[in-house]
């Protein structure tokens, strides 16, 4: 047989040199009408440019007639009928349905749950079909056991039946390979914390390089790095290094604006504006700090700062330390600080426990039933799930669910009081295509207690919040707000959005229980500056109708460096 398909190439290469311009046809059969009907349901090309092109046709579909099962394909004739039209004569035998492999003691039985068998006494059978997709299951599985060369081979192959044939497997193994050094190549100060905690790549593990991409893909959640491509291995002949291709983003960003003048009454200079400044991974920690100042048109003044810590020492805990003061114009001020231990379960999901403290200062004469001086203290419990889309420059979170509960007291002259408190913050974007977009919101909180001080309750309002209402003018012990938008994407740096707000809120102070909403419309647009973002609405309650005059409008520009 080996002699007659030497004869059939030259041929072919005699024949080349005489008519290779001209257009070959080739048609082929088998022993019977039903054979041949088999290879023109499998299909050929019937039309080649040269004599070799159908050589290497005929081989190819030899091959596809022996995965169908028949192993006994040969090649008996290749005429040639005339001047461009050659015939194939193929001789195909009896099908085989099945194989048998039988495999040793020490072969792993548990990787033929990922293939699709019949179990036997230290063997197991497949449909001839399957044969090779499912050796190549098997082998892509003892790769990911840390050996990335070994092969699999069926020797002793005979037909035990006309439907069945026998095989034993061997496996040829080399060295099992760990993970024995890890190089970053671009940005060569990713925190090495990261790559242990978050990655979840160590040295000493064994090498799995499909595990090791799907980990990589991680790096998609993280606001500070990217990945520049795959990573890639370098085999040498007693060690394993691993290559990983990350470069470091700019994702510090700043919106806000100051000024400043001389009250008139205290004749000192106080500060008017916004100020939100948030700087990430400027330590290479993966550290971020976020600082906030507010002073609005009522007279209130809120700042914020806090820190996020991850991986500290190397370690899956990470910590939050925050301080929040809120004032009032002379009524009161309060001051809230808070710690909380971490720890990241994956890439999107972390839970936190921490302690809260808040001391508040009543800044008027007299101490009232419902304003004085207070310290409450709380054990915190927190979980937080992220799914980031990164990608996208203007909506860079689809996904955020965070709730916080809070169990301790409130100490003042009056005595304690046991309380407890529940924070609900959320979105979802839903992408109905690339332009169209619906973005709900719901973020709530609620306290319980015997009783209340207006100083302790939640204020609300604005624009993260209600919109159409001025920034925490609401006051409340409990709380809802649902915020929706339909937004539709211009262009990839431009967008339009409604703006459809309602909430619900109840203050036992002031035996109060009302319903709000807010209407309006919004832009934004993603310059070289940063994203301009334009919201202007209007708000209205069940007491109070639709004032065009009562309409907010919130201009912001968040720059990124």
């Amino acid at each position: 047989m080996i002699v007659l398909k030497r004869f059939m190439m030259l041929l072919l290469l005699v024949f080349s040199n005489q008519i290779r311009s001209q257009s070959l046809t080739l048609k082929v059969e088998a022993e019977n009408e039903n054979k041949t009907a088999v290879v023109d349901s499998i299909g050929y090309k019937a039309s080649f440019g040269n004599y070799l092109a159908i050589a290497s046709e005929l081989d190819t579909l030899k091959y596809k007639l022996t995965r169908l099962g028949y192993i006994d394909t040969t090649l008996d004739s290749l005429t040639k009928q005339n001047d461009t039209l050659f015939k194939a004569q193929f001789y195909l035998g009896t099908k085989i349905h099945r194989i048998q492999i039988k495999y040793d003691s020490i072969f792993d039985t548990e990787l033929l749950n990922f293939i699709d068998h019949t179990a036997r006494d230290r063997a197991f059978e497949l449909d001839i079909t399957q044969l090779e997709p499912s050796l190549n299951v098997l082998n892509s599985k003892l790769a990911e056991q840390g050996d990335p060369f070994s092969t699999l081979q069926l020797v002793n192959i005979s037909k035990q039946n006309p439907h069945l044939i026998t095989a034993d497997l061997k496996i040829v193994s080399n060295q099992k390979r760990r993970i024995d050094k890890i190089i970053v190549k671009g940005y060569e100060k990713f925190p090495q914390s990261y790559i242990k905690r978050f990655l979840k790549l160590r040295t000493g593990k064994t090498f799995n390089l499909n595990a090791i991409k799907d980990k990589v893909e991680l790096l998609e959640d993280l606001r500070f790095a990217n990945k520049i491509r795959d990573p890639e291995v370098l085999f040498t002949k007693d060690s394993t290094t691993l290559y990983l291709y990350i470069e470091k983003t700019r994702v510090n960003n700043f919106d806000g604006f100051l000024g400043f003048g001389t009250n008139e009454n205290t004749n000192r200079i106080e500060f008017d504006g916004y100020l939100d400044l948030r700087l990430i991974n400027n330590l290479n920690f993966g550290e971020t700090l976020n600082l906030f100042y507010k002073s609005d048109e009522i007279d209130q003044q809120t700042f914020r700062v806090d820190a996020d810590l991850p991986f500290l020492f190397g370690s899956p805990i990470g910590l939050e330390v925050g301080l929040n003061i809120f004032r009032k114009d002379t009524t009161f001020s309060n001051a809230r600080q808070y710690a909380k231990v971490n720890y990241q379960i994956n890439a999107q999901h972390r839970v936190a426990m921490g302690i809260t403290t808040t001391n508040s200062s009543n800044l008027l004469d007299n101490d009232t039933s419902i304003l004085n001086d207070y310290t409450s203290n709380y054990l915190t419990i927190s979980y937080n799930y992220t799914k980031p889309q990164f990608y996208d420059p203007l909506f860079p979170i689809n996904f955020l669910f965070d709730l916080s509960s809070g169990f301790g007291d409130r100490e003042n002259d009056l005595g304690s009081q046991s309380q407890t408190v529940f924070n609900l913050n959320t979105f979802k974007i839903f992408n109905l295509n690339p332009k169209n977009s619906i973005y709900t919101r719901f973020n709530g909180a609620i306290l319980t207690s015997d009783d209340y001080l207006d100083n302790e309750l939640f204020r609300f309002g604005g624009i993260n919040s209600i919109r159409g209402f001025e920034e925490n003018s609401l006051v409340a012990n409990l709380y809802g707000v649902i915020n929706t938008e339909y937004r539709y994407r211009l262009s990839n740096g431009i967008y339009v959005h409604s703006v459809l707000d309602a909430a619900y809120f109840e203050n036992q102070i002031t035996n109060t229980k009302e319903k709000l909403f807010g209407f309006g419309f919004g832009l934004g647009l993603l310059t070289n500056a940063g994203l301009f973002r334009l919201n202007y609405s209007s708000g209205k309650s069940e007491n109070r109708q639709f004032r065009l005059s009562d309409s907010k409008v919130h201009v912001s520009l968040t720059a990124t460096f």
